[in-house]
């Protein structure tokens, strides 16, 4: 079993323990969030939907972003993260849900967001939401597949706090 398939196992064993489902929103990773968890049989039990928002105006359209804060801060931003899991929630049946927009590389680096910069965002139904800065090391996929744990980790945490 790998990391990813044993976090991706308890994110199961953490949902399925509250009835809750997840919904996921994903920018750099292009739905490898949504595609590790439904690898695990089952999953439809605790996996809800996937939301791939890799176009500032998919953020828009599909999970509500304002497009005034992505042209202030930019797709890669706290805001944007916090504001895209806010908008899985809310146009989901689920619980939780989870957001990474980054740059993966090789390209795409900016004054003040290098390659491996990710933002992670979250929402929980009733208890707010928020969002972390990941500073990630690799080449794209090592960065890909970091943000995919990491988003993982986040989901056990969230529904076992």
């Amino acid at each position: 079993m790998t990391d990813t398939e044993a976090l991706v196992a308890q994110v199961a064993q953490a949902l399925g323990s509250r009835g809750w489902r997840m919904a996921t929103a994903e920018s750099c990773t292009g739905g490898l969030i949504a595609a590790r968890c439904t690898d695990r049989a089952g999953s439809s039990t605790w996996f809800e939907r996937g939301f791939v928002t890799y176009s500032n105006e998919a953020k828009s359209e599909l999970l509500g972003v304002e497009a005034q804060a992505i042209a202030r801060e930019g797709a890669v931003s706290a805001t944007v993260a916090q504001a895209m899991a806010q908008g899985a929630l809310r146009h989901s049946h689920a619980q939780v849900a989870v957001a990474v927009t980054g740059i993966a590389g090789p390209g795409g680096a900016v004054p003040g967001k290098p390659v491996g910069t990710v933002w992670m965002g979250w929402a929980v139904q009733g208890e707010g939401a928020g969002s972390v800065l990941l500073q990630l090391d690799g080449d794209r996929a090592a960065i890909r597949n970091a943000t995919v744990q990491a988003a993982l980790r986040k989901v056990v945490e969230l529904a076992t706090a």
